[in-house]
C-alpha cells in the first residue's frame, strides 16, 4: 500500500462497506420499509452520501450538532432520534435546522413538547413520539404517548408518529425477543393514536442485531446504524461475520512476550466500551482466537493461546473494536484504500455530541 499513514487509525474496506450499504437496503426494500440509517455511526458526509444513494429516505443522527453537519454537507431529510430538549440557544439551533431540511425531532413528555413547540413555531418540522420497548432508557410507555401527543398538537407541532429504539437486543440471544416487544409497544401506541385522531404515522424503530426480526407489518421504518461497518460486538452476537467487517483499527506490535502482544492502538483509538458478556475489549479478525484482554489509553494488550505464533515487532495488526461508533467518535478520518492508494475521508461530525 503506498502511502501507508502511521499508526494506529480507522482503515474502511470500500468492496465491505459497499456490500453492506447494498444488503440493508435491499433488505428493507424486499420489506416495504423506509430506510432511515443512523449516521451517529460514521458521523462522515460521504458515507452518508453513500446510503442515500443506496436506497435510503434520509439519516437519523443523535444531536442537534450532528444534524447541522450534515444539513450543510447536503442531507435534507433528518430525524434527531433524541427527546431534544429545545430551550434557549438549543431550541434556537434547532429552529435554524428545520429551517433548511425536512426535520423529525423525538419527544418524550408534554413538557419537552412544550419547548418543541416554541423552538420551532412556523416551520414544518414535526415530532416524533419515543416509546420505551423494553431499554428502560427514554421513551414512554405505549399506554402515554397520547398525552405526549396531545401536548404536542396544543403546542402546534405536528406529530408524525413513533418510534423505539429495542437495545436491550444488545445480548446474546436477546434479539428475538427484543424485536418483538418492539412489535407489540409500537402496534399499542400507533393503535392509540389513531384512536385519537393522529393519521398517517410513521411507525419507526429498528436496530443492527434485532434488524432481522423487524415486524414489517407494524414498522413502517428502521433505522440501523451499525451495521454500514459492522464490529467486534455484532460478531460475537451472531450478527455478521468477520467477512462483514468493513471498519478496522490497524496497529503496530510494540512490545510482544510469550502468549501476548501489544499494539499501539489504545482506549483512545478503539473506545472503551466493553459488555459484560464480551468476550474482550476488541477482536483480531486475522486471529480469531486471541482476545484483547486490557486496554490502556494507547495501549491494546492482545492474549493468544499458547503455541499460537506471535506478531513481529514493528507488525500492523487489525483490530474490531468492540463497538465502532465509539471508535469513529475519537477519531478524524477514516483511512479508505481504492487500488492500492490512499484515501481519506474526514469523520466530520466527531465529537458533534450537543
Amino acid at each position: 500500500m503506498t502511502d501507508a499513514p502511521a499508526t494506529p487509525y480507522l482503515a474502511v474496506d470500500l468492496d465491505v462497506l459497499s456490500r453492506n450499504l447494498d444488503n440493508t437496503a435491499r433488505w428493507a426494500r424486499e420489506r416495504g420499509l423506509r430506510l432511515r440509517p443512523h449516521a451517529k455511526t460514521h458521523k462522515s458526509p460521504e458515507i452518508a452520501r453513500r446510503q442515500i444513494e443506496s436506497g435510503a429516505v434520509g439519516l437519523t443522527v443523535a444531536t442537534v450538532a450532528e444534524g447541522e453537519i450534515f444539513s450543510r454537507a447536503g442531507a435534507t431529510d433528518l430525524f434527531v432520534a433524541y427527546p431534544v430538549w429545545a430551550a434557549g440557544v438549543r431550541g434556537a439551533r434547532l429552529r435554524a435546522l428545520a429551517q433548511g431540511v425536512d426535520l423529525r425531532v423525538g419527544v418524550d413528555s408534554a413538557e419537552g413538547a412544550q419547548h418543541l413547540g416554541i423552538a420551532l413555531a412556523g416551520t414544518s418540522a414535526s415530532v416524533m413520539v419515543e416509546v420505551d420497548c423494553g431499554m428502560r432508557r427514554t421513551g414512554v410507555a405505549p399506554g402515554e404517548v397520547v398525552e405526549v401527543a396531545r401536548a404536542a398538537d396544543r403546542a402546534g407541532v405536528r406529530v408524525a408518529g413513533v418510534f423505539t429504539f429495542p437495545g436491550h437486543g444488545y445480548a446474546p440471544g436477546a434479539a428475538a425477543q427484543a424485536a418483538a416487544d418492539e412489535a407489540v409497544a409500537l402496534a399499542k401506541a400507533a393503535e392509540l393514536l389513531r384512536g385519537s385522531g393522529f393519521d398517517d404515522l410513521e411507525v419507526s424503530g429498528g436496530s443492527t442485531p434485532t434488524l432481522a426480526h423487524s415486524d414489517a407489518t407494524v414498522l413502517t421504518e428502521v433505522r440501523p446504524g451499525v451495521s454500514v461497518f459492522n464490529d467486534a460486538q455484532q460478531v460475537e452476537l451472531g450478527t455478521c461475520g468477520w467477512e462483514d467487517l468493513a471498519l478496522t483499527a490497524v496497529g503496530t506490535v510494540v512490545s510482544r512476550g510469550d502468549g501476548r502482544f501489544v499494539l499501539d492502538a489504545g482506549g483512545k483509538v478503539l473506545g472503551a466500551d466493553r459488555p459484560g458478556w464480551a468476550t474482550g475489549a476488541g477482536r483480531v479478525p486475522s486471529m480469531p482466537d486471541a482476545r484483547v484482554v486490557l486496554l490502556s489509553e494507547h495501549h491494546a494488550v492482545v492474549e493468544v493461546p499458547l503455541g499460537t505464533a506471535v506478531p513481529e515487532l514493528g507488525e500492523r495488526v487489525a483490530i474490531a473494536p468492540n463497538h465502532v461508533c465509539a471508535a469513529a467518535n475519537l477519531a478524524r478520518e477514516y483511512v479508505v484504500v481504492v487500488g492500492g492508494r490512499v484515501t481519506r475521508w474526514p469523520i466530520t461530525a466527531a465529537g458533534a455530541n450537543t
